[in-house]
């Protein structure tokens, strides 16, 4: 017989607790950003741009949060994959999915599990990775 212990999903006071510590690491820095935050099933659980942020950022945050989840890796981690010359270089244009291939996309994970996913556009792809990680340690 075997037993699943059950992980508490991310809750939508998680994900404002992940855009509003986002948010101040971005101002921290003098960055404007959009923040999204997805639960395990890829629904949006909280967004947020600021009122000065590129406009296009808003998607670029929402597809880094979507390939961070889709694929359980920080999507800074998986640049080098989809190069030209890298393993993985047709998977963007291979699926009819929103999937964004830059920093700045970070899965969570509770016990363990995949529980959703934060991602930060607007900053430099390396400010937007640094901003999403201060966030989650805002959840432990």
């Amino acid at each position: 017989m075997s037993t699943t212990t059950a992980v508490a999903p991310l809750t939508t006071a998680d994900a404002e607790t992940l855009v509003s510590a986002a948010r101040a690491a971005a101002e921290a820095a003098g960055a404007t950003v959009s923040v999204t935050v997805l639960d395990a099933g890829g629904h949006l659980l909280a967004f947020r741009r600021d009122d000065r942020a590129v406009l296009i950022s808003g998607e670029t945050s929402t597809r880094k949060a979507y390939t961070a989840l889709q694929l359980n890796a920080p999507t800074a981690d998986l640049v080098d994959l989809v190069k030209p010359d890298g393993p993985f270089h047709s998977l963007p244009t291979a699926l009819d999915r929103p999937l964004l291939f830059i920093a700045g996309g970070i899965p969570v994970h509770r016990d363990g599990r995949l529980i959703g996913a934060i991602g930060i556009g607007g900053g430099a792809p390396e400010q937007d990775h640094s901003f999403a990680t201060t966030a989650l340690e805002q959840l432990a």
